[in-house]
């Protein structure tokens, strides 16, 4: 059988469109075609002792009405669930449209020791967590229960305190390839 071209690669003889690397079973129109899907881009922060810590996430989403809740999709390797394992709560803070320098502050968990937030300007929360003033929005949640989902852990929490924050657009993000960060 042979496959008609694909713009992002050889003709093959396979039945099987090519393989991106490191994605087994998806091809690049599947790539591409995950990749349209609009998701905003939030910093997550909790509290570890009596340190901020942070992470860059883009799959949040509302998850139900009552009780309010969200999903977080996060790596396995990130310290923020072994802090939801804990009970410790996490703020998922909406950047704006103004906001798109933080990302690239944000790209990298924080460490330990580390002050995240140095030179922004936060509030705490009710449950005591560090968000960003000037964020769109920001709402503190607390883990319910978490799923495996592939090479990631959905985790479902319900929102216990928020505040609208900035009148700013919150910033949409949409990548290339949403077989890859």
């Amino acid at each position: 059988m042979v496959i008609s071209p694909d713009p992002a690669g050889p003709q093959s003889d396979s039945p099987l469109p090519p393989q991106p690397t490191g994605a087994p079973g998806a091809g690049e129109g599947i790539a591409t075609a995950l990749g349209r899907i609009p998701s905003g881009l939030f910093v997550i922060s909790w509290r570890d002792g009596e340190a901020d810590r942070t992470m860059l996430a883009s799959w949040v989403m509302q998850a139900g009405f009552t009780p309010p809740s969200v999903s977080v999709a996060v790596a396995p390797t990130r310290d923020l669930l072994a802090a939801i394992d804990r009970g410790i709560p996490f703020v998922v803070n909406v950047l704006g449209e103004s906001q798109r320098s933080l990302l690239s502050r944000f790209g990298k968990p924080s460490t330990p020791g580390e002050d995240p937030f140095a030179g922004l300007d936060t509030l705490r929360t009710p449950g005591g967590t560090a968000a960003l003033a000037a964020a769109a929005g920001w709402i503190e949640c607390r883990g319910t229960s978490r799923a495996p989902a592939g090479d990631h852990v959905v985790v479902v929490a319900e929102v216990v305190g928020g505040d609208s924050g900035s009148a700013g657009a919150p910033l949409v993000h949409v990548r290339k390839n949403g077989l890859r960060y």
